[in-house]
């Protein structure tokens, strides 16, 4: 069956997940009940176990679904201790549901699944020698891919069931209150864990800093936790922002980040109480400065700043510049101190954040969000999970639900070395093309037709270089030249749901 944008989903890979093709990004205003989890009654003072491997083995069985949360990002020391201590214990048939998964996690998730610790995944996504295992295929079911927000809504709606939520946490008293403020691997908002910690039947927290009861502010409550873990090291801060915050130099992405910026500026939307989402990485960080000088220049400041937050975002908060941080994720140490001491950085959860199942999300007010992309094609659908081989190489995150701004920017250079960021068709559709608004490369911009209020506002911009997207696709092949077709097997090896549950494509394993 074709969905709406086109791909080819098998019959029985809706059947088997009881889902429904992506049909728009229109959600109409659904009616869902939301689950609830068990609870356990818990007496007593004090649910401080001696071990990993004892609250594994009092919690875990065979065929549970199990959830981490990946705000250590690179540092995280938890997810290896307690997987290590499953697989060592003969754990067989579970399902691995983390936030996301990162490089750290890869090896000891291909030993579990080799030896069918792991049978099913969901996650934002998967990087390395775990995603080039899949796509080879190596797990046995389809790995399910979900945005931050579209996880939240399918743990509400009872899609992913927790069995039992390890988190780590750089501080808790004995009773379970804990927060990601203090400590000596704090990274900030707990902002996807929180959800873990509502919805799961069994909730429990690994941390290295026992603080006198009660610890205060509480992320996490001790109504909610049933068991605490002391161990030596949770995780190195230092690796918490590896790679995310360097400001670039380069001069291919501060012609990017620059004409980004003269985007936003010419357009309706940048005006007074204005908000705004941008990522991480060079390009983003650039995006923010240029998009600080211009808001001194023109008096103008922002109502608030979503989503994963950087030091330089909470410059602009010290400055006035932006009333308020919306804070789901912190990407760097400057922005996870600034949580403890700034009432007006406020953290939220994932399904504040974006779940387009409640009652209003964040991403709702946003007027401006800045993504990035592994490619782009001529109907302005994005990739961010498949690389150019083929191989799964990203993850979800937020785009899908960023891009619902009133004006959604793909930032990305032409060109990465000799592949075409800009093709005829992605290899992996994740966020559809009607999200897209504008386009920018180096050597110009893309508006997306369906946006003629954007075409003829910046029609007249000096200096901004306006082509199709065809054009630029064709511009790309020029420089590469024309990519060979990927060839894939027939078996499905992952689906990619969009935010609201439906399917919006799959990946098939690589032909090798």
């Amino acid at each position: 069956m074709k969905n709406k944008v086109a791909r080819d989903i098998p019959d029985n890979i809706l059947k088997q997940m009881t889902r429904k093709p992506f049909n728009g990004v229109t959600y109409g205003h659904p009616i869902a009940q939301r689950v609830a989890p068990k609870v356990r009654a818990t007496t007593g003072r004090d649910k401080v176990l001696s071990s990993i491997d004892e609250v594994v083995a009092k919690t875990v069985a065979d065929g549970m679904t199990i959830s981490f949360h990946h705000h250590f990002r690179e540092g995280d020391y938890v997810f290896n201790q307690v997987m290590r201590s499953i697989i060592d214990q003969g754990y067989h048939n579970l399902t691995l549901a983390p936030s996301s998964l990162t490089n750290v996690m890869n090896d000891i998730v291909v030993e579990a699944i080799k030896k069918g610790v792991v049978t099913n995944i969901t996650s934002s996504g998967m990087r390395g020698s775990l995603g080039d295992a899949v796509s080879h295929g190596l797990l046995e079911n389809p790995v399910v891919f979900r945005s931050h927000g579209n996880r939240a809504r399918a743990i509400e709606q009872g899609e992913i069931k927790i069995d039992v939520a390890f988190l780590g946490v750089p501080n808790s008293d004995n009773a379970g209150n804990a927060n990601g403020m203090d400590g000596d691997a704090a990274f900030g908002s707990l902002g996807y864990a929180l959800i873990d910690a509502q919805y799961a039947d069994t909730l429990v927290l690994v941390t290295d800093n026992i603080k006198a009861y009660p610890n205060t502010p509480a992320s996490i409550k001790q109504t909610q936790v049933d068991y605490i873990v002391k161990v030596d090291a949770v995780g190195d801060p230092e690796k918490i922002g590896s790679g995310a915050t360097r400001f670039t130099k380069d001069p291919k992405e501060l012609k990017i980040a620059k004409t980004v910026n003269d985007v936003i500026i010419n357009s309706v939307y940048f005006k007074e109480g204005f908000s705004f989402q941008t990522g991480s990485g060079g390009a983003a960080l650039a995006v923010t400065r240029f998009l600080r000088q211009a808001m001194i220049n023109n008096q103008i400041k922002a109502s608030f700043a979503l989503g994963g937050i950087t030091k330089p975002t909470i410059d602009l908060l010290n400055e006035g510049l932006v009333a308020r941080v919306m804070d789901v994720q912190d990407f760097d140490k400057g922005a996870a101190e600034s949580m403890k001491d700034n009432r007006q950085q406020q953290e939220i959860d994932a399904s504040w954040y974006a779940d387009p199942a409640n009652k209003g999300a964040m991403v709702d007010q946003l007027d401006v969000a800045i993504l990035s992309a592994l490619e782009i094609d001529t109907q302005f659908n994005v990739n961010v999970m498949s690389g150019s081989d083929g191989i799964i190489r990203g993850a979800i995150g937020g785009h899908q639900d960023a891009a619902t701004a009133k004006l959604t920017i793909i930032s990305a250079p032409l060109v990465r070395g000799r592949i075409a960021t800009i093709v005829p068709n992605v290899t992996t559709v994740i966020t559809p093309g009607d999200s897209i608004d504008v386009v920018v490369t180096e050597i110009g911009i893309a508006i997306n037709p369906k946006r003629q209020d954007l075409i003829e506002q910046l029609s007249h911009v000096p200096g901004l270089p306006i082509y199709t997207i065809e054009a630029l696709q064709q511009k790309a092949e020029k420089i590469v030249g024309q990519a060979k077709p990927l060839v894939f097997t027939d078996r499905v090896v992952a689906v990619a749901e969009y935010r609201d549950g439906t399917v919006i494509d799959v990946i098939k394993a690589v032909k090798d």
